[in-house]
């Protein structure tokens, strides 16, 4: 009989080096908490009514029958909310399924990917997961994206793919439409926009960009403004030929039926959506002068649900004092460029207001963890 740990390692020598050598993306399981202000969800689940509504739809549902391999009421939904064609909407199971979806239809060993930093982690695991040539451009001082630098890397390294997230996560920043443009005109190959956090911006995001440049792709999600993050849908927009070829590398049956009844139903109320989109804006606005009050610490600006800010405490210590009263906000020092920073995103305006006395007493010294 061979060995067992014999065995065990010509297992593992089975899977490609750059997945061996690469880290999982974990989020972890937080302890429970009365205030959740730390992974940038909506502090509102739907309605009572809405989801009685649902309820009866969801018992309609045949459980024994696959759903339709690319959800087209939901296809056409999105298309007529954006004003834009059927053929170029992807609907995936969330925003990240679809990043995979665009990693294994772009790149290749060695191909060349432009990435901003800071922005989403799941962006360079995906780039060395299939073995591309990344090149990241880091931040000017302020933390915006720097517009110079990137222009820079794409006539040097000729990418066949840009990403951009605008806002951005983890900063909350929002690129200027001129430097947006700047860059997909510039841009050898394809730009992908992440546009996660775009309800809550100024203006309209990069939408109007379609109209002129076929290689640009906008990625967005219902698991923030539409507060559906746990149902897990997202679409990407493309040019129709560009799109055809993205559904190639896409697997089917990925978008389950009760998803996409859900994601109908909240596109026909709108005005509930816009409603709890303008709430969390005005929280953002308030936790950012509540906190700009304060002495020592340091807001960023932002135009997502969220906010980020540095104070006199050790990112870990401050976590500690405010989970002992009930409330968990995120440490942001993974990112080399934010460390010192934490996040938080904002709750209903009660959350709000426990969460401030929460840190006010922290910063004061009230506890120790």
């Amino acid at each position: 009989m061979i060995p067992v740990a014999d065995t065990l390692e010509q297992a593992l020598a089975a899977i490609r080096p750059a997945v061996r050598q690469g880290k999982p993306y974990l989020v972890g399981t937080p302890p429970e908490a009365p205030i959740k202000l730390n992974q940038n969800e909506s502090p509102w689940d739907l309605p009572e009514a809405l989801k009685r509504e649902l309820l009866e739809a969801f018992f309609a549902l045949p459980f024994n029958r696959y759903p339709a391999e690319h959800p087209e009421r939901l296809r056409r939904a999105l298309a007529e909310y954006l004003d834009w064609t059927p053929e170029g909407v992807i609907v995936g199971n969330g925003s990240n399924e679809l990043v995979f979806t665009v990693g294994l239809a772009v790149i290749d060993e060695g191909t060349p990917v432009v990435l901003p930093r800071p922005m989403f982690s799941l962006y360079e695991m995906i780039v060395r997961l299939h073995c591309g040539r990344l090149h990241a451009v880091a931040p000017r001082p302020d933390l915006h994206f720097d517009v110079e630098g990137l222009l820079e890397a794409m006539r040097r390294h000729r990418p066949a793919l840009v990403v951009l997230t605008t806002p951005n996560n983890p900063t909350g920043l929002a690129m200027a439409p001129e430097d947006v443009e700047a860059v997909v005109a510039a841009a050898p190959g394809l730009v992908l926009i992440d546009e996660a956090y775009v309800e809550f911006a100024d203006g309209v995001g990069a939408r109007p960009l379609l109209d002129r440049y076929p290689h640009v792709l906008l990625l967005r999600t219902f698991s923030k403004a539409f507060g559906l993050a746990g149902l897990r849908l997202g679409y990407l927009v493309g040019h129709p030929d560009v799109v055809r070829e993205l559904y190639k590398a896409r697997i089917p049956f990925m978008v389950d039926r009760l998803a996409e009844t859900v994601a109908l139903t909240l596109l026909r109320h709108l005005d509930l959506v816009r409603e709890r989109v303008a709430e969390i804006k005005a929280g953002v606005q308030w936790l950012y002068r509540e906190l700009a009050a304060l002495p020592g610490v340091e807001p960023i600006p932002s135009q997502a649900n969220f906010v980020i800010f540095r104070t006199p405490l050790e990112p870990d210590v401050l976590l500690a004092r405010l989970a002992k009263d009930g409330i968990l906000i995120r440490n942001m020092s993974g990112y080399s460029e934010l460390r010192g920073y934490v996040r938080m995103n904002a709750g209903r305006a009660e959350e709000n207001r426990a969460f401030m006395v929460a840190l006010k007493k922290a910063l004061a010294g009230h506890e120790t963890p």
